[in-house]
């Protein structure tokens, strides 16, 4: 079997190419996050809108799933090296347009929690919320940039009750990404060992009316969810 060509470049070229790699993969996150916000308040369906666009061969199909933004310990630590590249050089617009997309996926994530508060009639204050998943990646420990830390961090300031399940992640390192121990009452948390433990008396999982389940991956069965006395709402579905 022929072994692939590899491509040479100088050293700037090399560097700049793994930076903009990932800079751009983080770019399409952010902008059909951008539109799925938009989906949301036209009633357009952001699925259908992405594999719309997906299916033209100048775009292509990856990277165009709406969620709670990019993770991991690449794509926020490249682009901020570009950010700052740019800067250096002078290129201040150009620092601000990727920075930009740095910005955008911290919005996602604020307005997830924001929309959480809303739903449950302007409060969360003494709400049991069940979180679903910790780690950026799953069936991992990895919670590197994860945007279950910045959701869950703008809940716990909201005063929620947080019941989280991740079997793979140690409670340690859900204390140390957020800033704070387990605990019981309002503004805290508690590891729990499976999904039926974080459901149960959830306002925002069911049980309670109104029960609310939050998708912000577009991976539940939503119309069992509403079969089974929940409201549903799901990341770019208006």
């Amino acid at each position: 079997m022929r072994a692939k060509r590899v491509p040479r470049t100088n050293l700037w070229s090399s560097e700049l190419s793994k930076l903009t790699a990932n800079a751009f993969l983080a770019q399409r996150i952010s902008s059909i996050n951008a539109i799925a916000a938009i989906c949301e308040a036209t009633g357009a369906d952001v699925g259908e809108v992405a594999k719309a666009i997906g299916a033209d061969s100048l775009i292509g199909a990856k990277f165009l799933k709406a969620g709670p933004g990019f993770d991991g310990s690449c794509f926020q630590k490249d682009i901020l090296n570009l950010v700052y590249l740019c800067g250096h050089h002078g290129l201040h617009e150009v620092a601000a347009y990727w920075q930009q997309v740095v910005a955008l996926n911290t919005w996602q994530q604020h307005r997830i929690a924001r929309l959480v508060v809303t739903k449950l009639f302007g409060t969360v204050t003494g709400k049991r919320t069940g979180v679903l998943g910790f780690a950026f990646k799953a069936d991992t420990n990895d919670t590197r940039e994860s945007p279950a830390i910045r959701i869950c961090r703008d809940l716990l300031e909201e005063g929620a009750e947080l019941a989280i399940v991740d079997p793979k992640v140690s409670e340690s390192q859900i204390a140390q990404d957020l800033r704070q121990p387990p605990g019981a009452g309002e503004g805290s948390w508690q590891q729990v060992a499976d999904v039926q433990q974080a459901a149960r008396g959830a306002d925002a999982l069911l049980l309670r009316r109104p029960a609310w389940l939050f998708d912000a991956r577009a991976r539940a069965d939503a119309a069992a969810a509403r079969a089974a006395g929940l409201q549903v709402w799901t990341v770019g579905e208006g």
